[in-house]
């Protein structure tokens, strides 16, 4: 997969806030996808001193695995909470780097837009892929929202400060919810409508879930 390098990982806690602000204006909001016929998970998981990273490579609308590819690097950044891209984007990175399909849409597992500064891990990586990209998280990191309807596709916005940054999406009847978000080159809209058609009666996008496995994650 082609990449952009945009930043430097091995940055202090306050450096690291420099490059998301710089960068968090280069996040493009708006989009739907043409002509998806793969679409890529992303996730680690973190055993002890490493971080490892997962890319699943689905084709669609099958949904079914075409390529799996992994990697691990040790963990060196501290957990600070908005920081989560210089903590896991290293593996992240590195797997990417090893994926030869080009995906036309990726769902990373973590926020994008949904951030205090506007530029989760999601949108982050979107970046560095320069293709569209869907945060989808499994918890609320900021902001606020109403209460969601049990169907499956029942949304609430997720607001902050004024703004719509995120929906809180039911993907599953009796599940919580996923927190979706704008990772970049797509619509909060179509990101929304993207989840959806990636779901198979679980409460993750199978992509995503197929990620999560092969990462190890629990």
């Amino acid at each position: 997969m082609k990449l952009r390098h945009l930043n430097r990982w091995d940055v202090s806690p306050a450096e690291a806030r420099e490059i998301q602000t710089r960068l968090a204006d280069q996040v493009i909001r708006t989009g739907e996808p043409g002509n998806v016929c793969s679409v890529a998970g992303i996730d680690v998981a973190l055993p002890g001193a490493a971080v490892n990273a997962a890319v699943v490579v689905d084709s669609y609308p099958d949904l079914s695995s075409i390529e799996v590819v992994t990697a691990a690097c040790p963990l060196t950044f501290p957990y600070v909470p908005g920081l989560l891209s210089f903590r896991e984007a290293p593996a992240i990175v590195a797997a990417c780097e090893k994926v030869t399909i080009e995906p036309d849409l990726v769902i990373v597992d973590g926020h994008g837009f949904s951030h205090p500064r506007r530029i989760g891990i999601a949108s982050h990586i979107g970046l560095i892929l320069d293709r569209p990209t869907i945060g989808c998280a499994k918890s609320l990191l900021t902001g606020h929202h109403g209460p969601v309807g049990e169907a499956m596709g029942d949304w609430a916005a997720v607001e902050d400060r004024g703004m719509v940054i995120g929906a809180a999406l039911r993907t599953r009847p009796g599940v919580k919810p996923v927190y979706v978000s704008v990772g970049n080159c797509i619509s909060l809209e179509s990101a929304i409508r993207w989840v959806l058609a990636c779901c198979r009666g679980h409460r993750l996008p199978e992509p995503q879930r197929q990620a999560h496995r092969a990462a190890g994650s629990r």
